[in-house]
Protein backbone atom coordinates (compact mmCIF):
# COMPACT_ATOMS: atom_id res chain seq x y z
CA UNK A 1 0.00 0.00 0.00
CA UNK A 2 1.54 3.51 -1.38
CA UNK A 3 1.03 6.42 0.69
CA UNK A 4 0.15 8.61 -3.32
CA UNK A 5 0.23 7.58 -6.73
CA UNK A 6 0.57 10.21 -9.12
CA UNK A 7 -0.57 9.51 -12.64
CA UNK A 8 0.77 11.69 -15.27
CA UNK A 9 3.60 13.94 -15.78
CA UNK A 10 4.22 16.89 -16.54
CA UNK A 11 4.55 20.50 -14.78
CA UNK A 12 1.96 19.64 -12.30
CA UNK A 13 2.70 16.09 -11.91
CA UNK A 14 6.58 16.68 -11.15
CA UNK A 15 5.42 19.06 -9.01
CA UNK A 16 2.99 17.01 -6.87
CA UNK A 17 6.15 14.75 -6.99
CA UNK A 18 8.55 17.19 -5.89
CA UNK A 19 6.24 18.29 -2.85
CA UNK A 20 4.79 14.73 -1.45
CA UNK A 21 8.36 13.32 -2.46
CA UNK A 22 10.10 16.26 0.14
CA UNK A 23 6.81 15.56 2.77
CA UNK A 24 8.34 11.95 2.97
CA UNK A 25 4.94 10.22 1.44
CA UNK A 26 7.43 8.41 -1.39
CA UNK A 27 5.01 8.73 -3.91
CA UNK A 28 4.86 6.09 -6.79
CA UNK A 29 4.54 8.13 -10.55
CA UNK A 30 3.68 6.62 -13.58
CA UNK A 31 4.41 8.72 -16.09
CA UNK A 32 2.83 7.71 -19.27
CA UNK A 33 4.39 5.86 -22.20
CA UNK A 34 3.97 5.82 -25.88
CA UNK A 35 2.39 6.96 -27.23
CA UNK A 36 1.54 9.11 -24.59
CA UNK A 37 4.24 11.01 -24.14
CA UNK A 38 6.18 11.05 -20.65
CA UNK A 39 6.39 15.03 -19.22
CA UNK A 40 3.44 16.19 -21.23
CA UNK A 41 2.61 19.29 -23.83
CA UNK A 42 5.81 20.98 -22.94
CA UNK A 43 7.88 18.17 -24.78
CA UNK A 44 6.79 19.43 -28.01
CA UNK A 45 7.60 22.92 -27.41
CA UNK A 46 11.07 24.47 -27.85
CA UNK A 47 12.07 27.46 -26.38
CA UNK A 48 9.92 28.38 -23.20
CA UNK A 49 10.54 31.98 -22.34
CA UNK A 50 7.30 32.20 -20.20
CA UNK A 51 8.19 30.21 -17.18
CA UNK A 52 10.07 32.26 -13.65
CA UNK A 53 13.57 31.34 -13.20
CA UNK A 54 15.23 31.63 -16.61
CA UNK A 55 16.03 34.43 -17.84
CA UNK A 56 16.88 33.37 -21.35
CA UNK A 57 14.93 31.00 -21.69
CA UNK A 58 14.91 27.11 -21.58
CA UNK A 59 14.28 24.39 -23.95
CA UNK A 60 10.56 22.53 -22.99
CA UNK A 61 12.47 19.01 -22.82
CA UNK A 62 15.28 20.37 -20.71
CA UNK A 63 12.71 22.12 -18.76
CA UNK A 64 10.79 18.58 -18.06
CA UNK A 65 13.78 16.75 -17.65
CA UNK A 66 14.94 19.17 -14.77
CA UNK A 67 11.71 18.52 -13.25
CA UNK A 68 11.96 15.03 -13.25
CA UNK A 69 14.98 14.59 -11.51
CA UNK A 70 14.48 17.02 -8.99
CA UNK A 71 11.28 14.49 -8.67
CA UNK A 72 13.49 11.98 -7.94
CA UNK A 73 16.33 13.73 -5.96
CA UNK A 74 14.02 13.40 -2.85
CA UNK A 75 12.32 10.09 -3.47
CA UNK A 76 9.91 9.52 -6.11
CA UNK A 77 9.69 6.55 -7.97
CA UNK A 78 8.73 6.96 -11.81
CA UNK A 79 8.16 4.46 -13.65
CA UNK A 80 7.46 5.46 -17.98
CA UNK A 81 4.04 3.32 -18.01
CA UNK A 82 0.66 4.15 -18.92
CA UNK A 83 -2.23 2.89 -16.61
CA UNK A 84 -4.74 0.92 -18.35
CA UNK A 85 -7.26 1.15 -15.50
CA UNK A 86 -8.74 2.73 -12.18
CA UNK A 87 -10.77 1.61 -9.18
CA UNK A 88 -11.34 4.02 -7.03
CA UNK A 89 -12.35 3.54 -3.17
CA UNK A 90 -11.28 5.49 -0.21
CA UNK A 91 -8.44 4.82 1.69
CA UNK A 92 -7.38 1.85 -1.40
CA UNK A 93 -7.16 3.36 -4.54
CA UNK A 94 -6.39 0.59 -7.54
CA UNK A 95 -4.51 1.66 -10.24
CA UNK A 96 -3.51 -1.18 -12.81
CA UNK A 97 -0.69 -1.09 -15.11
CA UNK A 98 0.58 -3.65 -17.54
CA UNK A 99 -2.06 -6.21 -15.65
CA UNK A 100 -0.25 -5.71 -12.60
CA UNK A 101 -2.60 -3.83 -9.48
CA UNK A 102 -1.29 -0.70 -7.31
CA UNK A 103 -3.10 0.24 -4.12
CA UNK A 104 -2.78 3.92 -2.65
CA UNK A 105 -4.08 5.78 0.05
CA UNK A 106 -4.37 8.88 -2.08
CA UNK A 107 -4.59 9.70 -5.93
CA UNK A 108 -3.52 12.41 -7.80
CA UNK A 109 -4.95 12.95 -11.16
CA UNK A 110 -2.29 14.97 -13.48
CA UNK A 111 -3.14 13.34 -16.56
CA UNK A 112 -3.21 16.62 -18.68
CA UNK A 113 -5.05 17.61 -21.59
CA UNK A 114 -4.22 17.07 -25.32
CA UNK A 115 -4.41 20.21 -28.44
CA UNK A 116 -6.97 18.81 -31.35
CA UNK A 117 -4.76 19.04 -34.07
CA UNK A 118 -5.89 19.27 -37.95
CA UNK A 119 -4.26 15.84 -38.81
CA UNK A 120 -1.81 17.10 -41.43
CA UNK A 121 1.27 15.53 -41.89
CA UNK A 122 3.59 18.19 -41.70
CA UNK A 123 1.58 19.80 -39.03
CA UNK A 124 3.10 17.00 -36.76
CA UNK A 125 6.53 17.16 -37.83
CA UNK A 126 6.78 20.79 -37.79
CA UNK A 127 5.35 20.86 -33.78
CA UNK A 128 7.49 23.55 -31.66
CA UNK A 129 9.66 24.70 -35.40
CA UNK A 130 6.32 27.09 -36.54
CA UNK A 131 3.25 24.46 -35.58
CA UNK A 132 2.05 26.05 -32.20
CA UNK A 133 -1.23 25.42 -30.27
CA UNK A 134 -0.19 28.21 -27.70
CA UNK A 135 -0.34 31.56 -28.64
CA UNK A 136 0.15 32.97 -25.00
CA UNK A 137 3.31 31.11 -25.07
CA UNK A 138 5.02 31.52 -28.35
CA UNK A 139 2.56 34.50 -29.64
CA UNK A 140 6.37 36.70 -28.71
CA UNK A 141 8.49 34.58 -31.39
CA UNK A 142 6.40 36.15 -34.21
CA UNK A 143 7.26 39.70 -33.61
CA UNK A 144 6.50 41.77 -37.21
CA UNK A 145 5.70 38.63 -38.86
CA UNK A 146 2.17 37.26 -41.06
CA UNK A 147 0.92 34.57 -38.90
CA UNK A 148 -2.09 31.96 -39.36
CA UNK A 149 -4.31 30.50 -36.92
CA UNK A 150 -7.14 28.02 -37.59
CA UNK A 151 -10.52 28.09 -35.64
CA UNK A 152 -13.59 30.33 -35.29
CA UNK A 153 -14.69 30.11 -31.28
CA UNK A 154 -14.12 32.73 -28.47
CA UNK A 155 -10.45 30.89 -28.03
CA UNK A 156 -9.28 31.19 -31.18
CA UNK A 157 -10.79 34.77 -32.01
CA UNK A 158 -9.18 36.08 -28.42
CA UNK A 159 -5.58 34.26 -29.75
CA UNK A 160 -5.77 36.05 -33.18
CA UNK A 161 -6.82 39.51 -30.97
CA UNK A 162 -3.46 38.70 -28.73
CA UNK A 163 -1.15 37.19 -31.63
CA UNK A 164 -1.76 41.05 -32.91
CA UNK A 165 0.51 42.39 -30.44
CA UNK A 166 3.08 41.08 -31.74
CA UNK A 167 2.27 39.93 -35.82
CA UNK A 168 2.40 42.23 -38.38
CA UNK A 169 -0.93 40.38 -39.91
CA UNK A 170 -2.95 37.35 -38.21
CA UNK A 171 -4.68 35.31 -41.15
CA UNK A 172 -7.85 33.74 -39.72
CA UNK A 173 -8.77 30.58 -41.34
CA UNK A 174 -12.92 29.29 -40.76
CA UNK A 175 -14.02 26.42 -42.31
CA UNK A 176 -17.84 28.33 -42.40
CA UNK A 177 -18.68 31.16 -43.65
CA UNK A 178 -19.55 32.84 -40.08
CA UNK A 179 -17.78 32.60 -36.93
CA UNK A 180 -18.82 30.70 -34.08
CA UNK A 181 -17.40 32.92 -31.06
CA UNK A 182 -19.90 35.61 -29.68
CA UNK A 183 -20.98 38.69 -31.20
CA UNK A 184 -18.32 40.69 -28.95
CA UNK A 185 -15.58 38.24 -30.13
CA UNK A 186 -16.75 38.57 -33.77
CA UNK A 187 -16.70 42.46 -33.64
CA UNK A 188 -13.49 42.73 -31.80
CA UNK A 189 -11.80 40.48 -34.74
CA UNK A 190 -13.59 41.83 -37.61
CA UNK A 191 -12.30 45.57 -36.50
CA UNK A 192 -8.63 44.85 -35.38
CA UNK A 193 -7.11 46.18 -38.78
CA UNK A 194 -4.41 43.38 -38.54
CA UNK A 195 -6.67 40.52 -38.78
CA UNK A 196 -7.80 39.39 -42.27
CA UNK A 197 -10.19 36.73 -41.99
CA UNK A 198 -10.10 34.11 -44.58
CA UNK A 199 -14.08 32.14 -44.82
CA UNK A 200 -15.03 28.65 -45.98
CA UNK A 201 -11.17 27.54 -46.21
CA UNK A 202 -9.43 24.19 -44.58
CA UNK A 203 -5.30 23.65 -44.27
CA UNK A 204 -4.53 21.28 -46.66
CA UNK A 205 -0.74 21.39 -46.04
CA UNK A 206 1.55 22.91 -43.78
CA UNK A 207 4.69 24.29 -45.93
CA UNK A 208 8.56 23.92 -44.78
CA UNK A 209 11.26 21.68 -44.20
CA UNK A 210 13.09 23.17 -41.09
CA UNK A 211 10.84 25.65 -40.41
CA UNK A 212 7.09 26.64 -41.19
CA UNK A 213 7.08 28.96 -44.54
CA UNK A 214 3.49 28.62 -45.48
CA UNK A 215 0.32 26.92 -45.90
CA UNK A 216 -1.90 25.19 -48.26
CA UNK A 217 -5.37 25.74 -48.23
CA UNK A 218 -8.83 24.61 -49.82
CA UNK A 219 -12.10 26.37 -49.96
CA UNK A 220 -14.35 23.71 -49.10
CA UNK A 221 -17.27 25.80 -51.27
CA UNK A 222 -15.47 25.82 -54.94
CA UNK A 223 -13.06 23.90 -54.46
CA UNK A 224 -10.09 26.19 -55.54
CA UNK A 225 -6.90 25.47 -53.69
CA UNK A 226 -3.94 28.16 -53.19
CA UNK A 227 -1.35 29.20 -50.15
CA UNK A 228 -0.77 31.20 -47.62
CA UNK A 229 3.01 32.63 -47.00
CA UNK A 230 3.31 33.02 -43.17
CA UNK A 231 6.53 32.24 -40.92
CA UNK A 232 3.95 30.47 -38.19
CA UNK A 233 0.11 28.56 -37.61
CA UNK A 234 -1.50 28.36 -34.97
CA UNK A 235 -4.31 25.71 -34.20
CA UNK A 236 -6.79 26.87 -32.05
CA UNK A 237 -9.65 24.09 -32.58
CA UNK A 238 -10.01 23.19 -28.80
CA UNK A 239 -8.47 20.94 -26.54
CA UNK A 240 -9.45 17.47 -25.18
CA UNK A 241 -8.89 16.38 -21.16
CA UNK A 242 -7.34 12.84 -21.02
CA UNK A 243 -9.86 11.58 -18.64
CA UNK A 244 -11.47 8.44 -20.27
CA UNK A 245 -9.51 6.55 -17.24
CA UNK A 246 -12.18 8.52 -15.05
CA UNK A 247 -15.48 8.31 -16.73
CA UNK A 248 -18.35 7.43 -14.64
CA UNK A 249 -15.77 7.40 -11.30
CA UNK A 250 -15.29 11.13 -11.01
CA UNK A 251 -17.75 14.24 -11.83
CA UNK A 252 -16.55 15.85 -14.96
CA UNK A 253 -17.63 18.45 -16.50
CA UNK A 254 -19.72 19.06 -19.47
CA UNK A 255 -16.64 18.96 -21.53
CA UNK A 256 -14.77 16.09 -19.77
CA UNK A 257 -12.65 17.79 -17.24
CA UNK A 258 -12.61 16.82 -13.68
CA UNK A 259 -14.44 19.02 -11.16
CA UNK A 260 -13.08 19.92 -8.01
CA UNK A 261 -14.32 21.60 -5.05
CA UNK A 262 -13.98 25.20 -4.52
CA UNK A 263 -10.23 26.21 -4.82
CA UNK A 264 -8.89 23.03 -3.48
CA UNK A 265 -7.70 19.97 -5.72
CA UNK A 266 -10.54 17.63 -4.16
CA UNK A 267 -12.59 15.55 -6.76
CA UNK A 268 -15.80 14.29 -6.25
CA UNK A 269 -14.15 11.29 -4.52
CA UNK A 270 -12.37 10.99 -1.20
CA UNK A 271 -8.64 11.15 -1.41
CA UNK A 272 -8.39 11.38 -5.16
CA UNK A 273 -7.15 14.98 -6.04
CA UNK A 274 -6.65 16.52 -9.31
CA UNK A 275 -4.27 19.54 -10.97
CA UNK A 276 -3.40 20.69 -13.98
CA UNK A 277 -4.25 21.21 -17.56
CA UNK A 278 -6.76 18.07 -16.77
CA UNK A 279 -8.59 20.70 -14.74
CA UNK A 280 -7.84 23.50 -16.24
CA UNK A 281 -9.83 24.88 -19.28
CA UNK A 282 -8.84 28.67 -18.68
CA UNK A 283 -5.32 29.32 -18.16
CA UNK A 284 -3.02 25.92 -19.75
CA UNK A 285 0.26 27.24 -18.84
CA UNK A 286 2.79 25.76 -17.41
CA UNK A 287 3.18 27.72 -14.35
CA UNK A 288 -0.36 27.56 -13.67
CA UNK A 289 -0.50 23.67 -13.91
CA UNK A 290 2.86 23.37 -11.37
CA UNK A 291 1.16 25.60 -8.72
CA UNK A 292 -1.61 23.56 -8.96
CA UNK A 293 0.53 20.44 -8.94
CA UNK A 294 1.83 22.18 -5.89
CA UNK A 295 -1.84 22.48 -4.56
CA UNK A 296 -2.52 18.75 -5.29
CA UNK A 297 0.48 17.69 -3.10
CA UNK A 298 -0.52 19.49 -0.07
CA UNK A 299 -3.74 18.39 0.28
CA UNK A 300 -2.77 15.23 -0.65
CA UNK A 301 -0.72 15.67 2.71
CA UNK A 302 -3.15 16.87 4.98
CA UNK A 303 -5.46 14.46 3.94
CA UNK A 304 -3.36 11.64 4.64
CA UNK A 305 -2.82 13.29 8.23
CA UNK A 306 -6.44 13.62 8.82
CA UNK A 307 -6.40 9.59 8.56
CA UNK A 308 -3.65 8.99 11.16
Amino acid sequence: MKNVIIIGSGPAGYTAALYTARANLKPLMFAGGPPEMPGGQLMLTTEVENFPGFPEGVMGPVLMDNMRKQAERFGTEIIGELVEEVTLKPHAHQVVVNGVSHEARALIVATGAKARMLGLENEERLIGRGVSTCATCDGAFYRDRDIVLVGGGDSAVEEACFLTRFASKVSLVHRRDELRASKIMQDRARSNPKIEIVWDTVLTDVLGEDAVVGVGTKNVKTGAEGEIACAGVFVAIGHDPQTSLFQNKLALDENGYIEVQGVSTRTSVEGVFAAGDVVDHTYRQAVTAAAMGCKAALDTERYLESLE
